[in-house]
């Protein structure tokens, strides 16, 4: 039985408290500890590198807590309720600027944001997990997933779109510094997402009954390990995250070096001239991923999960070729618009997908292994998506830096900065041939993924089985059962 358009509502609500405060970290943080805070640049990518770290790797220590927590509200549903108030909280203390020397200040950095991301991973990675609880239907997961991506992706265009008003409503209404106005920025956002996550508790229920036994960590990590659509799918999200990071971070610096240095970078539009910027096409980007989220479901019910999975990695390998024979002309700004349209839908249909799938692997390891460890595994989505953005974001520094790259720090403020043709050709190709070849590999590793829509139908019908009848968990046929899920 479908579950209600409220409860679907309520789930979308936690990630969109979540994407709402992660955009704002993304955006503006490295901004606020160089340019409000007070902290060296050198000090700051530090400071992101080695938060960032401990971000990934508590993800699969907050997913065995989950699985092994147990509440008359559920295993992972709590979370949600406890860590709201800490998870506000900490993200006004993080834009918090002490009145103090800069060794004191910096280990205030460090402290709130290592505290931060704690708690992040304390209400992200239960609430994530809670998908596979939620129903045993493979086609509901896809609609709560695009539930959720939806509404996430709405946050974040809220959260981007509202920061700058309130922080110059602040500063320059309100007449306060621009440290207290960043706080006081933070402490509206904070308060809308903890409204956001106790409506996203109170909405939602855990329905599913997954099985439970007694297993230590070690075999729970062996499970893990040697689960292979675990690992197949594991590396197509770090690919997917690679691409969207690849070209995200290349976007500010392929406008101010291509773009803008075009005679003449405007789009005309029924006879009005309107200014073709980063902001405007990242803005229409973040537009087209919502569309894309809302059409996921449709198209993975006709077609099937992973179908829908390999066409759109061919797709995004052709638009992204189709990306780099675009003129550097007003015609061919249009064209770009409408290729980062198509490509974002693109994107947008991927979201969702990528955490459905999860939720099969988790019913694929539950009916293999004997136990549930949805928390562990979906942590494990969580941590593949930041390594995708750390290794992305990386590259596409190494590789400007290797062409040659002139950055505006490292001239004078008056120069004139004349980018080699080894760097302009680097940025064309991280636009488009780089994230072609990124989803190329994942198209290679999904095609061996094994859990199609019937292989999906037959492991619930046989978890459904155990999981009504707990005297199945004792019984020799329980091997048997499980036959299917071992021949993967």
């Amino acid at each position: 039985m479908a579950a209600p358009l409220s409860e679907k509502i309520g789930y979308g609500f936690g990630d969109m408290a979540s994407s709402m405060f992660w955009k704002v970290f993304s955006y503006y943080l490295p901004f606020f500890y160089s340019n409000i805070f007070g902290l060296s640049l050198v000090d700051t990518g530090i400071l992101l590198l080695v938060t960032r770290i401990w971000d990934a790797v508590s993800d699969p220590m907050m997913g065995v807590i989950a699985d092994r927590t147990r509440t008359k509200w559920g295993k992972y549903r709590p979370y949600l309720l406890w860590v709201a108030a800490p998870f506000s909280i900490c993200g006004i203390l993080l834009f918090t600027t002490p009145d103090w020397g800069y060794g004191a200040k910096l280990i205030w950095a460090y402290v709130t944001y290592i505290l931060m991301m704690t708690v992040y991973t304390g209400i992200n990675v239960p609430y994530g997990a809670m998908l596979g609880v939620m129903t045993d239907n493979s086609k509901e997961k896809t609609v709560f997933s695009s539930f959720r991506m939806f509404f996430a992706y709405g946050g974040s265009f809220i959260a981007l779109f509202l920061w700058d008003p309130i922080c110059n409503l602040f500063e320059n209404v309100a007449g306060k510094s621009p440290q207290t106005s960043w706080q006081l920025a933070m402490c509206v956002i904070a308060a809308c997402c903890f409204i956001l996550f106790l409506l996203c508790f109170s909405m939602t229920k855990e329905k599913v009954k997954q099985i439970s036994t007694q297993s230590s960590l070690g075999r729970d990590l062996k499970d893990l390990v040697t689960n292979k659509p675990w690992w197949l799918l594991n590396g197509a999200s770090l690919c997917f995250n690679l691409f969207n990071t690849v070209r995200g971070a290349t976007v500010a610096y392929f406008f101010v070096d291509i773009i803008d240095k075009a005679p003449d970078h405007d789009l005309f539009l029924f006879g009005l001239k309107i200014l073709f910027y980063s902001g405007l096409f990242l803005g229409i980007g973040e537009v087209a991923n919502m569309i894309g989220v809302a059409i996921a479901v449709p198209i993975t019910n006709i077609i099937g999960k992973k179908p829908t999975f390999v066409m759109v990695d061919i797709l995004l390998i052709g638009f992204s070729i189709l990306f780099f024979l675009c003129p550097v002309s007003p015609t061919g700004f249009w064209c770009m618009l409408l290729l980062q349209v198509v490509i974002s839908v693109l994107t947008g249909i991927m979201s969702p997908l990528v955490w459905s799938m999860y939720a099969d692997v988790s019913d694929y390891s539950e009916l293999k292994n004997g136990t549930a460890t949805t928390g562990l595994i979906f942590s494990s989505a969580s941590m593949a998506q930041k390594f995708g953005g750390a290794i992305g974001g990386a590259a596409v520094m190494w590789l400007l830096d290797g062409m040659g790259y002139i950055a505006a720090g490292d001239v004078n403020a008056d120069a004139v900065v004349v980018q080699p043709q080894g760097a302009i050709t680097c940025l064309w190709m991280l636009m488009t041939f780089i994230p072609a070849g990124v989803a190329l590999l994942s198209l290679i590793i999904v095609w061996l993924y094994p859990l199609g829509t019937t292989k999906m139908e037959e492991i619930v019908s046989k978890l459904n089985k155990i999981r009504n009848d707990k005297s199945l968990m004792d019984n020799p046929q329980y091997d048997e059962m499980t036959d299917l899920a071992n021949q993967m």
